[in-house]
């Protein structure tokens, strides 16, 4: 058998269909692998789509929640220049009755009695309108001095009391909601023993209590 018969011969044929058929077994499987799964396909989208209404979800909330807080923080604090300016004449109100004399008021004139219950009534109806407004009066005598509330104008020396101790508040304090409209101005205690903290220090929760 020549060289020519064995290439050319049935074994050789055999060969070569079975190396074209294994090489489309192998383009099948390359072109199998080379299209993703339609499944997973959709199971990525979903998930991003997922991902993205959470996303979306949470940043609804937060925006509602910031709207809601602005809202609320406009309606309590937008009268607060509005208070100030009310606190500077209740003030003067008060100057104008303590300017009187008490030998004045012991002398029973009528007329003059009269514009003193009128001036404290006008005194008494505009605090109570700002207090309708969320305007609190702060009441520290007694208190130990706080510097968010309270502004120290002298000091006043009494080792029966505790140090730092507010006892004298020479001009009314003010809080509209949970700020400080007008810090009170106080004398405080000087050399008593050292204040006790107590257990909470928030001057609303001692108001409340």
């Amino acid at each position: 058998m020549t060289d020519e018969t064995t290439k050319n011969g049935p074994d050789a044929a055999a060969a070569e269909a079975a190396a074209d058929a294994a090489a489309n077994v192998e383009n099948e499987a390359t072109e199998d692998t080379a299209q993703p799964d339609p499944l997973a396909l959709l199971k990525a989208e979903n998930a991003e789509l997922r991902d993205r209404y959470l996303r979306l979800a949470a940043e609804m909330d937060n925006l509602r929640r910031r709207t809601e807080r602005e809202v609320k923080d406009a309606k309590t604090y937008s009268a607060a220049g509005f208070a100030r300016d009310m606190l500077a004449v209740s003030d003067n109100l008060r100057r104008a009755i303590d300017a009187v004399p008490e030998e004045a008021k012991a002398a029973g004139d009528a007329g003059l009695n009269t514009l003193i219950e009128g001036v404290e009534m006008t005194e008494r109806s505009m605090l109570s309108a700002l207090e309708r407004h969320g305007v609190r009066k702060l009441e520290p005598v007694g208190q130990k001095f706080d510097p968010n509330f309270h502004q120290a104008m002298f000091e006043v020396p009494n080792p029966e009391v505790p140090n730092n101790t507010v006892v004298q508040v020479v001009q009314a304090g003010y809080t509209i909601g949970e700020r400080v409209l007008r810090p009170a101005m106080v004398g405080v205690a000087k050399g008593g023993p050292k204040l006790v903290e107590p257990e909470t220090n928030s001057i609303f929760d001692q108001k409340d209590a």
